[in-house]
């Protein structure tokens, strides 16, 4: 067999990775979905477990969107007239109107000139660092950045690269700063919403900062915010962390259809300009296939509830069961880190301890996410949970009052 030595180095790999205790592990599988009635909120049937019903506290879907029967129609009408694929890549034929109405929506959304759509926010990220970066730039990151700007910057050949610590503004100031004078270009990135922790950069300091050293750079202090988990979820009207922090508009704002939004794919929204430079040069844009006429319909819809009356009313209830489940913590006496975002972690600070909670959470029909050590530092391990639109108080409630027995 042509692959009998490479199968025992890869084996060894993934078993090195089970010992030290970051294998991903087993997937669960869904098999059914019971849509939410009365004082229930969805319910989610997993392979292997019969009719035991979940409560998923692991999921990006934000709004509760994903379900919504406004948003499934339109993928169905959408694909039963276009069909189930694009066809081609967009330069060839694979764009279709929907795409253009998606991506004009996404910019008036954002107030920007214009937006593009990718098949994914990792994707979204990646093609927009790289081509943007120089052997003239310097490339700035925040230390707890997401693994896709880590891995864009990995793969960009700027003259020189700069992490400061978490949220530090002082530590960013420096930075360029130092950096002033050396490249012609700097581009500055952060995450809008820290996906593990559901902290929020600072945003309208950053912006100041940027500003404040513009004129030190021939080709400008460019600032990049990867707001995947803040759009359509966080802010008054879910503009995101933006709205948040009241920040003005950055240069460059990356987000994704696949979180708050419930569909699938990514996007960048910036000036008329920065989008046909990145059209013409964003490699996951020409060489991929886009998200298919009904995610690009479907996502086109949700965007629609997002800026509506409904909308509005789905993120006053996603902040109302936030700040019921953080309270809840409280009463329990589980640390968190507080905050209006949806992503509520639960500071167990025990690597042993987080991996027998995530059990007993399984155990007792609740789906989380666990975060142990050597994943994140000793002493951070965490239980990641994430509140929906679509969960009920009762929901919450069943909850908290498995974590308390859990605690007694």
């Amino acid at each position: 067999m042509a692959l009998d030595r490479l199968t025992s180095v890869l084996d060894a790999h993934v078993e090195g990775l089970e010992a030290a205790g970051t294998a991903k592990g087993k997937e669960a599988v869904v098999v059914s979905v019971t849509p939410a009635s009365g004082e229930r909120g969805p319910r989610f049937l997993l392979e292997g477990e019969g009719d035991k019903e979940f409560i998923r506290m692991n999921s990006n879907s934000y709004m509760g969107l994903g379900l919504h029967p406004e948003v499934v129609a339109a993928e169905e009408r959408a694909t039963r007239s276009f069909g189930a694929g694009p066809g081609a890549v967009r330069f060839i034929s694979g764009t279709y109107a929907a795409h253009v109405s998606l991506e004009r929506r996404l910019a008036s959304f954002h107030g920007r000139e214009a937006a593009m759509a990718f098949s994914s926010a990792y994707a979204s990220v990646l093609s927009t660092i790289v081509p943007l970066v120089t052997a003239d730039t310097v490339l700035i990151s925040d230390e707890l950045n997401h693994n896709c700007i880590i891995n864009a910057m990995r793969l960009a050949r700027p003259a020189g690269k700069g992490v400061y610590a978490h949220n530090d503004v002082s530590a960013l100031d420096g930075v360029l700063g130092e950096w002033a004078g050396k490249a012609k270009r700097a581009l500055v990135v952060t995450d809008g919403v820290f996906s593990m922790r559901g902290d929020h950069a600072p945003l309208a300091e950053i912006y100041e900062v940027c500003r404040r050293h513009d004129d030190a750079f021939e080709e400008n202090v460019v600032l990049l915010v990867d707001d995947s988990h803040g759009v359509g979820a966080f802010g008054p009207t879910g503009r995101g962390t933006e709205e948040q922090t009241g920040c003005a508009p950055v240069d460059i704002l990356v987000g994704t259809l696949g979180k708050a939004f419930g569909v699938n794919g990514g996007y960048v929204a910036s000036t008329a300009s920065v989008v046909g430079f990145l059209r013409e040069s964003s490699m996951m844009y020409i060489y991929s296939n886009p998200i298919t006429v009904g995610e690009a319909a479907a996502a086109l819809r949700a965007v629609e509830i997002v800026d509506s009356p409904e909308g509005r009313g789905r993120l006053d209830r996603l902040r109302a069961l936030t700040r019921r489940f953080e309270e809840g913590l409280a009463r329990v006496g589980i640390e968190t880190i507080p905050g209006e975002h949806p992503v509520v972690p639960l500071m167990i600070r025990d690597t042993a301890e987080t991996r027998r909670l995530v059990r007993y959470l399984y155990e007792n029909g609740v789906l989380v996410t666990g975060l142990a050590y050597p994943v994140v530092p000793r002493g951070d391990e965490e239980i990641r949970t994430q509140i929906n639109a679509d969960h009920t108080e009762a929901d919450i409630d069943h909850v908290l009052d498995l974590l308390s027995a859990y605690r007694a």
